[in-house]
């Protein structure tokens, strides 16, 4: 069930971004011929009332809008010209354009919203939630505790767990080894603040030092007004570590966190399987990177037909369609290289450690 749930939500995202190109293109003038969910060739379609054909294709890796005169060299009937993409003016393919990423951004918004308004923002600090058997922090920990602090040092749930892991062993690490200097844990245990020092073992399924227990933030309540700050500042930061990622894909070690649909659609089954709130979280994640990744300035990325629209804008003239096209080459190279480094990562970590959503 799992399977199918996250299978929805995927499509879900796909739909949404492509019917704000589809409702920005018809708001605008232009032609529809096709919309479709996945890419050819297609199993199902069908025609509405109106001139666009939908349909369902067979490659379940997106979905487009096909807008008449997408190619200025494409020969349409005479009726139809007018309303073809390229004869449009720029500020026009530019709304088109940009209102698919722009659904998703706004999706990401909402549902973080909704999620800090219902929860809380998150505060200094990590409930423990249960604590695995025959690991470090047994004994040490119980649920319902809070770590204050780890080594002197406060900071959200995810700074905490950082800090954890970089206890390292003497050596290079080998599954159960000790980390040579223990972790100093501050814990609120029935309104008291109580140390214990524990020291980190490493788990290979996880690929870091652990201590064995799975934590959730610590939160306040908000209004309206805080619940949007926050996700604000959630999105800055997925945001902030997409680009990172993406601007740094020569480095090994940041090649290594680029991970694809296979990855996130494990990621969105596992969440599904947990909660629902964890599982529109993780959707309103992707959502967000999809909008984002698709604002890169290459062709044929949306960020792409963006680009050359305002280069046309500021040029004064319509931008040669080979030269869009020799840069385009450029674009999908680089679209390519990421799709098969994603693919990569994912089946290493599905075939190594898996994906967890637990530490």
């Amino acid at each position: 069930m799992t399977f199918v749930l996250a299978a929805l939500g995927f499509m879900a995202l796909i739909i949404l971004h492509e019917l704000g190109h589809f409702v920005a293109a018809k708001a605008v003038g232009m032609r529809v011929e096709r919309f479709s969910l996945f890419f050819p060739p297609l199993a199902f379609r069908w025609k509405g009332k109106g001139e666009t054909e939908y349909a369902i294709g067979m490659i379940p890796l997106g979905g487009y809008v096909k807008i008449s005169g997408m190619n200025p060299h494409e020969e349409l009937p005479e009726e139809v010209q007018p309303r073809a993409y390229y004869r449009q003016k720029p500020w026009k393919r530019i709304v088109v354009i940009l209102a698919g990423p722009l659904v998703n951004i706004v999706l990401a918004f909402a549902i973080f919203t909704v999620l800090i308004l219902d929860g809380g923002v998150a505060t200094n600090g990590a409930s423990v939630v249960k604590v695995e058997r025959n690991l470090p922090a047994m004994g040490a920990l119980v649920p319902g505790d809070k770590i204050v602090a780890v080594d002197g040092k406060t900071g959200a749930s995810d700074a905490l767990a950082k800090r954890i892991a970089t206890h390292a062993c003497p050596g290079k690490p080998k599954p159960g080894c000790q980390a040579k200097v223990p972790v100093r844990l501050d814990i609120r245990r029935d309104g008291a603040v109580v140390h214990e020092s524990v020291r980190p073992t490493y788990d290979p399924n996880f690929k870091k030092m652990r201590l064995g227990f799975i934590s959730e933030p610590v939160f306040r309540p908000v209004g309206v007004a805080g619940a949007a700050q926050g996700s604000v500042r959630q999105m800055w930061q997925v945001t902030s570590l997409t680009v990172t990622r993406i601007a740094k894909i020569f480095d090994p070690v940041q090649r290594k966190q680029l991970h694809g649909v296979v990855g996130s659609y494990e990621i969105a089954r596992q969440a599904v399987k947990l909660n629902l709130s964890a599982a529109l979280f993780v959707l309103g994640l992707i959502s967000l990177s999809l909008g984002i990744v698709n604002l890169f300035p290459f062709l044929p990325l949306d960020g792409g037909h963006v680009f050359w629209a305002v280069a046309e804008k500021v040029r004064g003239k319509a931008i040669p369609f080979s030269v869009m096209e020799r840069a385009g080459f450029v674009g999908f190279a680089l679209v390519i290289l990421l799709a098969v480094i994603g693919f990569t990562n994912d089946l290493n970590t599905l075939s190594g450690p898996g994906f967890h959503l637990s530490r």
